[in-house]
């Protein structure tokens, strides 16, 4: 059974195509010359709450349609986790490999004088963990989940 076809390996497997969609969105902003817009991140929830989202209807679909919450919650978290990990050591590589890059957001930020590689992939490791609860967070309370005094695997 492969990473992708794994349904104990949900996270990792949507955590990876999160990271995907935010490794080519930063790759087509950079092409398109709007790298510098620092606010077009604001686009980036909108892809990871779209894989949080797809994560745990994968995790209902794999797991007879049932969800429990804190179950989702670990799922969304961690999928999360993993997109927002991979994410951050693709920038740290990036900023690593284009120090013009990092020099501007040094020059444009108010904090940047004490920014680095290593603190700027540190920090967006840190937010996308942070969004990644938020957002599953939220979208647990929209997605029917198991009562919690339904006993799974019994019939009535």
């Amino acid at each position: 059974m492969s990473l992708f076809t794994n349904p104990n390996r949900i996270p990792e497997n949507y955590g990876l195509k999160i990271a995907g969609g935010l490794i080519a969105f930063f790759l087509i902003m950079k092409v398109a010359g709007l790298a510098h817009i620092y606010e077009l991140r604001f686009l980036n929830i909108f892809i990871q709450v779209g894989g949080i989202f797809f994560a745990l209807k994968k995790f209902r679909e794999t797991h007879d349609q049932h969800m429990n919450y804190f179950r989702a919650l670990v799922t969304g978290v961690a999928t999360g986790a993993v997109s927002s990990v991979i994410f951050a050591l693709f920038l740290f590589i990036y900023l690593t490999v284009d120090p013009g890059f990092m020099q501007d957001i040094i020059t444009n930020e108010p904090m940047g004088r004490y920014l680095n590689p290593y603190i700027t992939s540190f920090m967006v490791a840190l937010e996308g963990l942070f969004s990644g609860l938020l957002f599953t967070f939220i979208i647990i309370n929209y997605v029917n989940t198991d009562d919690v005094n339904d006993p799974q695997g019994e019939s009535n």
